[in-house]
């Protein structure tokens, strides 16, 4: 990809080769052996296979350098958001950091739990390295990634599906469907909507009617509702489903592991995630420590999207990443012609509306 300049959708999928700057950066909010022995951060986490690529990327390495032990706590994002609004309203914060979906941390009731973090993010404005938002007041940003349609490969012989029209041709493509069954169902009813014919530049705002009368035709074959991301991956691992809608880092870590799956950008979703600040937290500043120490690490990032096909904040990161992992990244033409970023602002006016209606239609 040496010579391509590929810049998308506001900076979330960018590839722009340059000189490697020289030096390491030192974390602002304090570095190597300033930590006192005993001291500790607790992070949320969806745990699986992406809590193990952060800790071997990231939170170990960190530990190493400030001696500030990294605790994780596994969960659900739905379970993430439920419990960081009940302790910061009842004023028994336990957690320092949260993983929240980027669409979710674009929502004003975001900061009603989430710290403001937007003075801390002055420290990144001149990074030239960074994208736009790698830090802004509900927190840093963790990784853009996709979900996206994938699939059994173990016969070469059979046509690969690359649409989400041919994840409802049962047909054509045989076998059970996994889709996502948790607070969040835009996904769902977006990839029925572009089934139904859809246009891309038209699918925001989301025709919901249209979208459960897609959904309907497709119910029968859905072998898998997943709540988890771990529950996709083992629901593909044991054959339940053929075809699913799950998210990239978790095809991905399926693929190192040796399995069949392969996948198409020509379904998918722009995602992300970011990591939040709770109000209150007990460990406020070592939670800042180890969001510097992110951003202020292009080899942590480099390491972590490696294993987890992801593309950091940091375009020093995606120059130290292999070949290979650069490769698995979206192409230009995916980006520009396939990859459908979402209506966020839509998406988190209609949340409790979509959820009321998804979790009528799902019983």
């Amino acid at each position: 990809m040496g010579g391509i300049k590929v810049t998308a959708f506001k900076h979330y999928f960018v590839f722009i080769p340059r000189a490697l700057i020289g030096g390491v950066l030192a974390f602002a909010a304090g570095g190597p052996g300033q930590a006192v022995a005993g001291e500790e951060v607790i992070i949320a986490s969806t745990g699986g296979a992406y809590d193990k690529a952060l800790r071997q990327a990231w939170f170990d390495p960190f530990t190493r350098e400030t001696g500030i032990a990294v605790k994780t706590v596994a969960a659900t994002n739905a379970e993430m958001r439920a419990k960081a609004t009940a302790m910061v309203k009842t004023g028994n914060v336990s957690w320092d950091l949260y993983m929240q979906g980027e669409i979710q941390a674009m929502a004003p009731q975001h900061l009603e739990t989430a710290e403001d973090v937007s003075d801390f993010c002055k420290q990144f404005s001149d990074r030239p390295d960074l994208v736009t938002d790698a830090c802004r007041a509900g927190g840093i940003r963790l990784q853009s990634t996709a979900t996206l349609l994938v699939y059994d490969t173990a016969d070469s012989k059979k046509p690969a599906p690359e649409t989400w029209a041919d994840m409802w041709d049962t047909n054509r493509f045989p076998g059970g469907r996994a889709f996502p069954n948790f607070d969040d169902p835009w996904r769902v009813l977006a990839a029925a909507l572009l089934a139904d014919g859809v246009a891309r530049d038209k699918l925001f705002p989301l025709d919901v009617d249209r979208a459960f009368a897609k959904l309907d035709e497709i119910r029968p074959a859905v072998s898998l509702w997943w709540k988890t991301g771990d529950q996709s991956v083992q629901g593909f691992r044991n054959k339940d489903y053929a075809l699913g809608q799950i998210w990239l880092t978790r095809a991905t870590a399926l693929k190192s592991q040796g399995y069949p799956i392969g996948w198409s950008y020509k379904a998918a979703f722009l995602v992300g995630d970011r990591v939040a600040l709770v109000k209150n937290a007990p460990n406020r500043e070592n939670g800042l420590k180890l969001m510097a120490y992110w951003l202020n690490s292009p080899q942590a990032q480099a390491r972590a999207c490696e294993l987890l096909s992801c593309t950091p904040p940091s375009n020093r990161a995606i120059e130290m990443m292999s070949a290979q992992a650069r490769a698995s990244m979206p192409s230009k033409e995916d980006v520009e012609q396939h990859i459908i970023v979402p209506d966020a602002e839509w998406i988190n006016a209609n949340a409790p509306r979509l959820l009321e209606r998804w979790n009528a239609w799902i019983r």
